[in-house]
């Protein structure tokens, strides 16, 4: 697989899919921050948490079998359990514009506590100027808004900085499918057969957690054990709740071709989708979630890689 193209291909990402507004806001230090995602005219939930240390809210209210409320907006962000409370900054956000009196508002955070070094999490008002900030154009990468404190590579070694990264695609004749994500594995971020971004030895060189896992190798005392790769993927296909939390599903496989180890103990994993059902499909709905979330599994490959790689460049890791 060529890294390349994954440092030098620009596009809209996640804003690919019309009706999406993406905005990101951070705290002075730039050591953490928000990422809020808009749908101002609705769209149907999913969700999919396989990690064993989630950090979630509103999550059981887009399962299937609840009411069939439309979200409007979604939160990633920093600060661990204590930025969840930045959603009320979006809710604060929809209700001002009038789009809904009482909005539902998923969220998710990762644990970024250690390289924001004392800053105050992310906050309501954090969240509101992400939400000031949404627009529909190309999704910037790296260290901004929910990807300004992501790390990745934290048990054996020294972790490198990690960040935030988007992409999309268009199937021939079909929907559009994109994602986002917000890069703080335990684990190291791969590109096909090859680290790109993970735990690095004294030399510069990287350790291969996976492997010093398997070899018996002891995990140091100093390993950062609370980590978290959160996502979103969206499609402008017209699912109903059951079919998009299905596709949130699907598209784990994307984020367990990126990074391993994955879905561990101490990661959050949590993926959310969006349908804005601007595209009506003639497959049946087993052969459409199917599509949709190969779909999204590759561009949430993509996303993973990107968001690692970007932040080699716009940033080194320091502590």
């Amino acid at each position: 697989m060529n890294m390349g193209k994954y440092r030098k291909r620009k596009g809209a990402g996640l804003t690919a899919v019309p009706g999406i507004l993406v905005g990101n806001a951070e705290d002075k230090s730039g050591r953490t921050g928000c990422t809020v995602i808009l749908c101002p005219a609705g769209a149907v939930p999913g969700v999919s948490v396989s990690g064993g240390d989630p950090s979630t809210q509103n999550t059981d209210v887009i399962r299937p079998g609840t009411a069939e409320n439309p979200v409007y907006g979604v939160l990633l962000t920093g600060g661990s359990v204590f930025g969840l409370p930045a959603s009320g900054g979006v809710m604060h956000w929809l209700v001002e514009q009038g789009i809904d009196d009482v909005p539902i508002v998923p969220a998710a955070v990762i644990y970024d506590l250690s390289f924001a070094e004392g800053s105050p999490p992310p906050d309501a008002a954090l969240a509101y100027a992400a939400c000031q900030a949404a627009n529909a154009g190309p999704v910037p990468e790296g260290n901004v808004g929910a990807g300004a404190g992501a790390t990745a590579g934290k048990i054996y070694g020294r972790p490198m900085k990690s960040g935030l990264g988007t992409a999309s695609l268009c199937i021939p004749g079909g929907p559009v499918v994109a994602a986002l994500a917000v890069v703080n594995p335990v684990g190291d971020v791969w590109c096909g057969d090859r680290i790109v971004v993970g735990a690095l030895n004294p030399d510069g060189t990287f350790v291969n957690q996976t492997r010093a896992m398997l070899a018996g190798i002891p995990a140091p005392k100093s390993s950062q054990t609370r980590n978290t790769t959160i996502a979103l993927v969206a499609t402008t296909a017209r699912l109903t709740k059951a079919e998009a939390n299905r596709v949130a599903e699907l598209a784990e496989d994307g984020m367990a071709r990126a990074i391993s180890p994955d879905h561990t103990q101490w990661d959050g994993d949590t993926i959310f989708c969006l349908a804005l059902g601007s595209y009506t499909s003639n497959l049946t709905s087993d052969e459409l979630v199917t599509l949709l979330g190969t779909a999204a599994a590759v561009v949430l490959e993509e996303a993973i890689i990107r968001g690692a790689l970007a932040a080699q460049e716009s940033r080194a890791y320091t502590k």
